[in-house]
């Protein structure tokens, strides 16, 4: 099977395809990236990618179309990420595709996705009418970096920006909306928000916020994006423990929302305003 993002759908034109086609999914291997990062044999977090489908449809026994939101989560300890115009294209596959009920189209999604990603991918599908109207904006425990008066410089990602107190313990959360990355397919901007949830010595708030930014130009799917700020921040502060999280902005009815953490944690999906 060809991996390189060469033979990926992204980026060039697609027909569209309305009936069942799992081939139409496109593996990306995770540990290419990771490699960079010096991450090898064991992870140094547990996590999952949480992706929410929007445009889920498809028609039962009798031809009438039923629509759905899905949420998929595929497990960090996956082989691989699934790209993400594939995986739309493939869900479109669907569209005229008939299922006998929703437990068919479930196990049809678990079966195609966890031999994509090569790991257990675990799905449900929802009716619309049980989908919350809004998202939240932040709640009492954390601590929005955003309004920080800073000057600001770097727009390629650097881990040098990153400072923290030479002593002290504290346990936080903070959040900052400022993320934004690139496709490294298309170019398109990628936005997003971020969640750091750690404890031990103090991370300076002006220079995380500016390592944030620092993603403004830089190029990588979400999922190393957040495994790049987790290694980072736990190289600079080694902390009792950490969970970086992002949610990210919908682009073609998905959006994709990596979590990893030194927790064996329960990653709630919890949508934001912008989603």
């Amino acid at each position: 099977m060809q991996h390189s993002l060469d033979h990926a759908p992204l980026g060039k034109t697609s027909a569209y395809v309305d009936t069942y086609a799992p081939e139409l999914l496109f593996p990306v291997p995770r540990q290419d990236k990771r490699d960079e990062l010096g991450i090898t044999g064991q992870l140094p977090f547990v996590g999952v990618d949480i992706w929410n489908a929007w445009e889920v449809s498809w028609l039962n026994s009798k031809g009438k179309p039923q629509v759905a939101v899905a949420e998929i989560r595929i497990p960090a300890t996956s082989t691989h990420i699934i790209e993400s115009k594939s995986f739309k294209l493939y869900l479109n596959s669907l569209n005229q595709t008939h299922f006998d009920g929703w437990p068919q189209v479930v196990k049809v999604l678990e079966k195609d996705l966890s031999a994509c990603a090569d790991g257990a991918v675990h799905v449900v599908l929802s009716p619309l009418d049980r989908i919350p109207a809004y998202g939240k904006v932040v709640d009492a425990t954390e601590v929005c970096i955003d309004d920080l008066d800073i000057a600001v410089d770097t727009y390629m990602t650097d881990a040098q920006l990153l400072k923290a107190d030479a002593e002290g313990y504290v346990e936080e959360q903070v959040i900052s909306h400022l993320l934004k990355s690139n496709c490294p397919v298309t170019g398109q901007p990628d936005w997003g928000s971020v969640s750091i949830h750690y404890a031990g010595r103090p991370i300076q708030h002006d220079s995380l916020l500016r390592y944030i930014i620092s993603f403004r130009q830089h190029t990588e799917f979400h999922e190393q994006c957040v495994e790049r700020i987790f290694t980072d921040v736990q190289a600079l502060i080694a902390p009792e423990k950490l969970t970086v999280s992002a949610r990210y902005v919908r682009r073609g009815g998905l959006d994709i929302n990596p979590y990893r953490s030194t927790e064996n944690s329960v990653f709630d999906n919890v949508r934001l305003l912008r989603q």
